[in-house]
């Protein structure tokens, strides 16, 4: 099966900005600050990276086989409508 590099550009692009100023990156500045192991750190959080971005996909095409897409779609939505609920509330 060939890869469909919009579809890969797509994933690229929502990662990477969903993870600039996430609190795994900031762990990883921290560690790289507090070890100085810049590649060891490197290579420890892309490999746990990589790993957790399996884990997702492979439970993301199971619960597709089962549940239908737009109830999938409406419970993310409901999830992040509550999460930014309780973000604001904390404050």
């Amino acid at each position: 099966m060939p890869l469909d590099w919009r579809v890969v550009a797509s994933a690229f692009v929502m990662v990477f900005l969903a993870e600039l100023g996430d609190k795994t990156q900031l762990a990883a500045m921290m560690l790289s600050a507090e070890t100085g192991s810049i590649w060891s750190v490197f290579l420890g959080s892309s490999v746990a990276l990589v790993f957790s971005t399996l884990l997702a996909v492979t439970l993301g095409a199971a619960v597709t086989r089962v549940v239908p897409d737009v109830y999938i779609r409406l419970a993310a939505g409901v999830v992040f409508i509550v999460l930014g609920i309780l973000v604001i509330w904390d404050r």
